[in-house]
């Protein structure tokens, strides 16, 4: 049976660099669950790799079918973006293990649909200040510059991952990203090598 590791975390945190270079790590052989969205894609993305960029029509159309598992709409300050999770037929957890990334909330749903015992939460922690530190080294370069959309996600934050919350989800084990990432990914390597060990 193949496990797949839920990555979440506030914003800023790191998650998406780390799942990054987990995926890229041979030896784990992990294979990308890969969500949908209906924000604009960014420069440094492509269609496939990060998400599949959909338009509202579509994700409508999936929704209709009942393919959707899990759906959350941002309201931003450039409009409602819808980040999802799809039967898409392209997850096959009787052979593979999978690395996702999203929230908790869309992890409760994810879990739920999946099963508990195939769903592994990776919950990635960073000290607020730092957080907001990254956040506003990134929004000073030319192309990003969303300030307004920086604060409310870090403001949602607070609510989304509020401790009572994550005891809710079950998140008891917490991955720090403050200092040497190389050593956050290698603790993470060593706890999904250990969760392989309990499943066999």
């Amino acid at each position: 049976m193949g496990m797949l590791f839920y990555i979440m975390g506030k914003s800023s945190s790191g998650k998406d660099t780390i799942y990054t270079e987990l995926v890229s790590r041979e030896e784990l052989q992990l294979k990308k669950l890969i969500m949908y969205t209906t924000r604009p894609i960014r420069d440094s993305e492509e269609q496939g790799r990060e998400y599949f960029f959909v338009d509202d029509d579509t994700a409508e159309e999936l929704k209709r079918q009942g393919r959707v598992i899990e759906m959350r709409v941002y309201h931003t300050i450039h409009g409602d973006w819808r980040y999802f999770t799809v039967d898409d037929q392209n997850l096959d957890l009787e052979r593979f293990d999978y690395l996702a990334i999203g929230t908790l909330e869309s992890y409760g749903m994810i879990r739920a649909y999946y099963g508990e015992e195939k769903v592994v939460p990776v919950y990635i922690e960073v000290d607020d200040g730092i957080r907001l530190e990254r956040a506003l080294k990134r929004e000073r370069k030319p192309q990003n510059q969303k300030y307004e959309e920086m604060c409310r996600r870090f403001l949602a934050d607070a609510k989304d991952y509020s401790e009572e919350k994550l005891r809710e989800a079950g998140i008891t084990r917490r991955f720090y990203n403050e200092g040497d990432r190389q050593e956050c990914m290698d603790e993470i390597e060593a706890f999904i090598q250990e969760c392989r060990r309990e499943r066999a």
